[in-house]
């Protein structure tokens, strides 16, 4: 009897000792990890270490920390279940086995990312002494030596489930009621950890694929090898045969319909970046041409008051919108951009596994079957709050700006006028000034000054005289906005410069790029910034054209007297006029006012520092320095009257 009973008292002790290993050992857990979150961490946070990631470091841990504690309370609830503990304890781990597995897969697949990070703050001396000075002050009886020690044990804990469940059930009679129940229990803690161990795969995998290489061209063939080029060429062959049809293609109609709304939302994202940043470039250049910009010759009444209103709005009220459009708006959506690029790569990676490696597609295919739906649903609800941020912000600026434009219209003399008076005058004020803008345009037709030319310097006339003995004045073309080369045989060119035509096509026969000598280098120039240009005949003395003589022509004239005269040859001065391509306004008695396509004459093309930013011009008798850049020479058309430079 003693030998059939001890056995049966010796499983029954075990049973209850592995039952109290399992609450006690979970007790013990959930207070380490209280440790972690409560003291360890907040007080890292409170030193606000700039190099210390503590969500690269801690992961989620709060969700374990919630979970734990939760699952502990139902493990010593059932102690009162004295006969029904067993069954209870199955019961419990069946029922939080999918939270379980939920929040350790996320922390076990950042857990080799967490010790590259201890790993590297062990390297970092002033780091490390604060984590040491932190864990000596929180946790100085577990003697740990760094954080890594904290760091595994969630891992520990998930992976010793199963363990001490499959002692329990060592140690339960398997005629026991409980014991299906342990079984299953043990099976579902088993199930859970092979699914963390799949998840971390398909993350490392993920890992591997989803960062965009920005490779240079060298970089390419440095990587070819025989496998590559092996490789590549059985994805390219595999990818004939889908398109052909001799292999059929893998569908699969919910990762289709998963990519589809993905697509939509990249689409989205890089649709709403350009039009917020068009429509900040718009509001920007509406506001420039504003009257704070130009000198208004009025200094009270309703234009003064304008000018203020838009000074205020400018200078503040603009810039504060821009202000937070930036950061309510234009740095969510990049950060949201940013966000989607790891997905894209593997959605790209995807087909291509697809055509070389069907393990490697099958984990990338079952991550993003996995991860795309909440992915799509947390983008699309990022994207809303931008669109609503973006909304308000408008609707904020609206308000602002018809605030303060009341306020201004208040002071206003017309503010309270009833509206058909007020129409009444806009009419008056329209019709008076029409008649002004008439007035001053049969004055300037009638009292234009005559331009100024001036000649080009030395080199420059040199330059031009060059080109019309090389190809003839009909070939001369003078360019009439500056030119910027933008390809390898295009040229850069300045407004006025004169050029010879070569040829008015290009290589492939486009007729709006023509090749051109400008006295040295030749290239093709934009057709449409050319205009022909005619020298002026002069009788002065100077470069003449070289006569064009067949030597027969030569020899008889070489029989003439010497005193006879010789055939008078047109020579072709170029004559220039310089005027102001800008307006500006003089700042002290030495500077001289211009208006734009007012003609000058240049005394001095330098102050009297040597510095060509200013010259010396005369306007009108009246001589003063002006910017250089200001300046711009043009030749004097054969055209009557005056013309302001184009």
């Amino acid at each position: 009897i003693y030998e059939e009973v001890m056995p049966c008292d010796r499983m029954e002790l075990s049973q209850r000792l592995a039952v109290e290993e399992l609450i006690t050992t979970e007790a013990s857990y959930v207070h380490n990890i209280q440790l972690c979150v409560s003291d360890i961490r907040a007080h890292l946070q409170k030193k606000q270490l700039p190099d210390l990631d503590l969500e690269g470091l801690f992961s989620n841990t709060d969700d374990i920390l919630r979970v734990s504690r939760r699952f502990l309370k139902g493990l010593e609830a059932t102690a009162t279940q004295r006969h029904e503990q067993l069954l209870c304890i199955s019961t419990l781990f069946q029922e939080f086995k999918e939270e379980m597995e939920t929040v350790y897969k996320i922390y076990c697949a950042s857990y080799e990312h967490a010790l590259l990070l201890v790993e590297s703050y062990r390297k970092d001396p002033r780091l490390q002494e604060e984590i040491l000075e932190t864990l000596n002050a929180t946790v100085p009886h577990t003697g740990a030596s760094d954080l890594s020690f904290f760091l595994v044990i969630p891992v520990q804990r998930v992976t010793k489930y199963p363990l001490l469940l499959a002692k329990i059930l060592e140690n339960t009679p398997t005629s026991a009621s409980a014991y299906p129940a342990l079984q299953a229990a043990v099976r579902a803690m088993a199930q859970v950890n092979a699914n963390i161990n799949e998840y971390k795969r398909r993350r490392e995998v993920a890992t591997k694929y989803n960062k965009a290489e920005h490779l240079t061209l060298r970089d390419r063939f440095a990587r070819l090898n025989t496998h590559s080029i092996a490789k590549k060429t059985t994805r390219l062959s595999r990818l004939f045969m889908h398109e052909a049809g001799i292999v059929a293609k893998t569908e699969d109609r919910e990762y289709d319909d998963l990519e589809e709304k993905f697509q939509c939302v990249v689409s989205s994202v890089a649709v709403l970046k350009e039009n917020v940043a068009s429509y900040l470039d718009h509001l920007e250049a509406f506001l420039v041409p504003t009257p704070h910009k130009h000198e208004l010759q009025i200094d009270e009444g309703p234009a003064q008051q304008y000018r203020h209103f838009a000074e205020y709005f400018y200078r503040t009220v603009f810039p504060e919108f821009k202000q937070r459009l930036d950061r309510l708006v234009c740095q969510p959506l990049c950060s949201l951009s940013d966000m989607l690029v790891g997905p894209q790569q593997l959605v790209k990676k995807r087909l291509d596994k697809l055509l070389d490696s069907m393990n490697t597609y099958l984990a990338i295919n079952a991550l993003l079957v996995a991860e795309l739906p909440r992915f799509n649903q947390v983008a699309v609800q990022l994207l809303g709050q931008i669109l609503c941020s973006l909304s308000a912000l408008q609707r904020d600026l609206a308000a602002q700006v018809l605030h303060q434009a009341e306020k201004e219209l208040e002071q206003m003399p017309h503010g309270r006028m009833p509206l058909p008076s007020f129409w009444k005058m806009v009419e008056d004020t329209l019709q008076q000034s029409g008649a002004q803008l008439r007035t001053f345009c049969q004055m300037f037709q009638t009292v234009t000054p005559s331009p100024v030319t001036q000649t080009l310097n030395p080199a420059e006339e040199q330059k031009v005289l060059s080109l019309v003995s090389k190809h003839g004045p009909d070939k001369l073309y003078q360019v009439t906005s500056n030119i910027s080369g933008s390809k390898d045989l295009d040229l850069t060119l300045q407004r006025g410069q004169i050029v010879a035509l070569l040829q008015s096509v290009d290589t492939k026969g486009n007729t709006s790029r023509w090749l051109v000598d400008a006295g040295g280098p030749r290239g093709f120039v934009p057709a449409g910034k050319l205009q022909p240009y005619c020298p002026v005949q002069s009788q002065q003395p100077g470069m003449q054209m070289p006569a064009l003589e067949s030597s027969t022509e030569r020899r008889r004239h070489s029989y003439a007297s010497p005193e006879a005269p010789s055939p008078q040859v047109a020579t072709f001065t170029p004559a220039f006029q310089v005027v102001a391509g800008f307006s500006f306004a003089a700042r002290s008695p030495q500077e001289v006012s211009l208006q734009a396509g007012q003609p000058v004459v240049v005394l001095e093309p330098h102050d009297k520092k040597g510095s060509k930013e200013w010259s010396l011009v005369d306007v009108n008798g009246q001589r003063g320095y002006v910017p250089s850049s200001y300046l711009v020479t043009v030749p004097v058309q054969e055209s009557m009257g005056w013309s302001l430079p184009v």
